[in-house]
């Protein structure tokens, strides 16, 4: 049943749904063990981490917690844009569903449904406190709310150590009531204009609490979708400190719940909202726009420092935060969201494998239109470009960073393994056998070879959009 029903039939769930958090309520009081939550959400980071086998980079404290608990290596983003793809993280709804079709802040201004329901309001009036700290970019706020917003001093929200610091505080609070903490950091995302990363990173004694971690532009991985030039190198050591920085913040989190004794009763998930910040990965669902890292801790496991290849996808995390909240599974599906827990992975429960995720992009910037389906096998990607004709709009961010903008001084035919002109204008159908080309970069959407593979996933991703209530379902007919 698609999520965009008429009003009687959302009244009539909603009166379901307050029943159901009624029994969850009262269950979660007579509970003998807090089940806490701590979502910790970073801005435009991939696998630049220790843990995912990047060996330039430091990143102590997540790679702590991956030795704590199960590093994902086939977790996706459903759209690679910070609030569309914020606002599937706390609803469980594809964007398209739930609104939030791009950008929040400024004249950008999309906003989520006013009827949809999100997770700090349901585990709310499920018996949480919950709390908010850092980038917050989705709307209207009464749609997200939560109880507390506790940012002072959190510096743009790039001083994880102070944002760890004021967590801390709440964690610590004499209050029965099990907690959720939604904690946010800007880092890494660059800096608007040219000066990029260092218009945050080199600010003498900027952060306080925060020991900067300073890379040398020889030593940093260049990922084979950029291009190996000086200006990327200096781009990416400034990454990799803004990704230490966060990484702190992060440490001094762990701590916290270690020093408050909510270490054993707290469920944390490390993740980020899209792929980094360069042309070819952020707004983009090739696979460094959308596979990115999830590293959770569940307290209750019985193994620990595990690595799975069981795909999800940020549709999933509100199902499986509430799945540890107490919610039964006839719960959880009255809520009609799109995703399912993955609770019994973490807890080595054989579970149903998940064999495709989907994602769905439409803009970033409201001046950046181009709808993207897609659909994602163990495989197979097939990318449906609706807006096909039109070239590839850039975010501002990505457009002025020296990145781009050497390719365009040296006017390079190039950019990583794709040709630019390739990157620019996009066929309708793509196709790629992730298995072959990990690259995504040979077309085989007009393959006769493949062509059962291309109907197959077609079939799919439509029926999807149907069962979703996409309304971009529309270009089938009209166009």
């Amino acid at each position: 049943m698609p999520w965009i029903m008429n009003r009687p039939a959302v009244a009539a769930l909603f009166l379901l749904m307050a029943s159901a958090f009624v029994t969850l309520a009262s269950a979660a009081s007579a509970s003998a063990q807090q089940q806490n939550v701590v979502l910790f959400v970073v801005d435009d980071q991939g696998f630049q981490a220790g843990c995912y086998g990047n060996p330039a980079i430091q990143t102590p404290a997540l790679d702590r917690l991956a030795a704590e608990g199960m590093r994902f290596t086939q977790a996706f983003c459903t759209t690679a844009s910070c609030s569309a793809s914020r606002s599937v993280i706390l609803t469980g709804l594809h964007n398209h569903a739930n609104g939030q079709y791009g950008h929040e802040h400024s004249y950008h201004h999309f906003r989520t449904m006013p009827d949809v329901r999100s997770l700090p309001v349901l585990l709310s009036e499920a018996g949480y406190r919950t709390c908010s700290i850092g980038k917050f970019h989705v709307g209207p706020e009464e749609v997200y709310h939560f109880q507390e917003y506790r940012n002072g001093g959190v510096q743009g929200n790039r001083n994880a150590v102070r944002m760890a610091q004021n967590a801390r505080e709440f964690i610590a609070e004499d209050d029965e009531r099990p907690f959720f903490l939604y904690f946010c950091t800007s880092d890494p995302h660059r800096g608007g204009g040219p000066g990029g990363f260092a218009n945050f990173n080199n600010r003498p004694g900027h952060y306080p609490g925060v020991t900067p971690v300073h890379y040398d532009p020889a030593d940093v991985v260049v990922p084979p979708w950029l291009p190996d030039q000086p200006e990327v190198r200096r781009e990416l050591a400034e990454y990799y400190q803004a990704i230490s920085r966060l990484d702190q913040g992060l440490g001094v989190l762990l701590n916290a719940l270690e020093e408050t004794g909510h270490s054993d009763d707290t469920l944390v998930l490390f993740l980020s909202d899209n792929g980094p910040p360069w042309p070819g990965a952020k707004t983009n669902l090739y696979e460094p726009g959308m596979r990115l890292p999830l590293v959770v801790r569940h307290p209750g496991a019985s193994q620990r420092g595990r690595t799975t290849d069981a795909m999800v996808d940020w549709t999933d995390l509100a199902p499986t935060i509430l799945d540890w909240a107490g919610l039964s599974d006839e719960q959880i599906k009255a809520l009609n969201i799109h995703g399912r827990s993955f609770l019994p992975v973490l807890e080595s429960v054989e579970a149903e494998p998940r064999n495709e995720v989907f994602a769905s992009h439409t803009f970033h910037e409201i001046t950046m239109y181009y709808p993207m389906r897609v659909i994602r096998t163990p495989r197979y990607k097939y990318i449906l470009n609706l807006a096909h004709q039109l070239p590839y709009p850039f975010a501002s961010d990505l457009y002025a960073s020296p990145t781009w903008q050497g390719v365009l001084e040296r006017d390079d035919s190039r950019y990583g393994k794709r040709s630019v002109e390739a990157y620019i204008q996009r066929p309708r159908h793509e196709l790629y056998d992730l298995q072959e080309d990990p690259d995504e970069i040979q077309n085989l959407a007009d393959s006769r070879e493949h062509a059962d593979t291309v109907r197959g996933l077609q079939e799919k991703l439509k029926d999807w959009q149907q069962r979703t209530g996409d309304p971009w379902i529309l270009k089938y007919k009209y166009e």
